[in-house]
């Protein structure tokens, strides 16, 4: 499996927000792997969903795809970009720009369930797999519904905003609101430079720490140009709802309600997680959990093919076949 692959696109006729906003003709972007499994009613009953990261190309979930999917091809994949990217529905593909509706973490699994329904009459999926990011809306949505699932995974993740995190959002939300730019029709220069210089801020939490101790300064240069790269093609109002959304994010007085089996996985050398916050108070709040951390040096210079988390995920799997 490869999340390189084509795109398909399905447009819902409106979606509301918890706001009360109402958008219509909303598109939804997506795509699917593997085949569906129905029971007697003629329900899919095999369907898992990806909810990806922000890292693109740095994503371990995504490195792992391939090895997963060879050991275990009973399942029924759904890749669903979520609401506020830029191929689905958000404030550039809309052209509402700083006029979008608030949305958040509930409106972006809201956004996934309509989506589930209406195109494959999906009310209750077998798992949510999610990093970074999308394991925030995996928390979300197994606290919010949670009888609609039988098993969530997340790798990298954590159960709400605080400390580091908190601190580089904050920050980056600081730099939005100081620019006069933001709330003028059209899009500056001034505003292309500010979501670079945003890029360069968040740029070290998607890499281990090991990485920046093993490189030069000039090594650091070449990987965050790269890095930053991407950056060019990110418009600053998907940037700004998207980082409000995540400043809020907060299920901790949630968790308890959390029926689903959980697999939770994390690298200890990366910033932007911290086993000791993000993963070890749920072995108290998570009924069903299983926790599994790896400690392993990664290096800048050789391919890592993940195997291990791969495993990880292929042994939770077979549980439920």
């Amino acid at each position: 499996m490869d999340f390189n692959v084509e795109y398909s696109n399905h447009v819902m006729d409106s979606f509301e927000f918890e706001s009360g906003r109402i958008l219509d003709n909303v598109n939804v972007e997506y795509w699917v792997d593997g085949t569906p499994k129905y029971d007697d009613d003629g329900n899919i009953v095999n369907a898992v969903v990806y909810l990806p990261t922000l890292k693109g190309g740095n994503s371990i979930l995504a490195k792992s795809h391939d090895i997963i999917y060879r050991h275990d091809d009973d399942y029924f994949f759904i890749k669903i970009t979520s609401l506020g990217a830029p191929n689905s529905c958000s404030p550039s593909s809309t052209g509402l720009m700083h006029n979008f509706p608030h949305y958040t973490l509930k409106d972006r699994v809201n956004f996934k369930r309509q989506f589930l329904e209406e195109k494959f009459n999906i009310k209750n999926v077998k798992g949510l797999i999610g990093e970074g990011v999308g394991g925030f809306e995996v928390y979300t949505w197994a606290c919010e519904y949670p009888d609609e699932m039988d098993f969530i995974i997340t790798l990298n993740s954590t159960f709400k905003t605080c400390g580091y995190r908190y601190v580089l959002l904050n920050v980056a939300d600081a730099i939005v609101d100081s620019s006069d730019d933001f709330y003028e029709e059209g899009y500056s220069v001034s505003l292309s430079k500010m979501i670079v210089a945003i890029a360069r801020l968040l740029f070290a939490g998607y890499f281990p720490k090991n990485i920046f101790e093993e490189l030069s300064n000039d090594e650091i240069d070449v990987l965050m140009e790269d890095y930053v790269d991407e950056a060019l093609f990110m418009d600053v109002h998907d940037f700004k709802s998207r980082n409000d959304c995540l400043l809020e994010y907060d299920v901790s007085e949630k968790l308890e309600n959390i029926k689903a089996k959980a697999l939770v996985m994390g690298f200890s050398e990366f910033l932007f997680f911290n086993a000791e916050s993000d993963v070890l108070p749920l072995t108290d709040l998570i009924k069903d959990l299983k926790i599994a951390l790896f400690d392993e040096k990664m290096s800048f210079y050789d391919e890592n093919d993940y195997s291990d988390v791969a495993s990880e995920i292929i042994s939770f799997l077979s549980e439920f076949k």
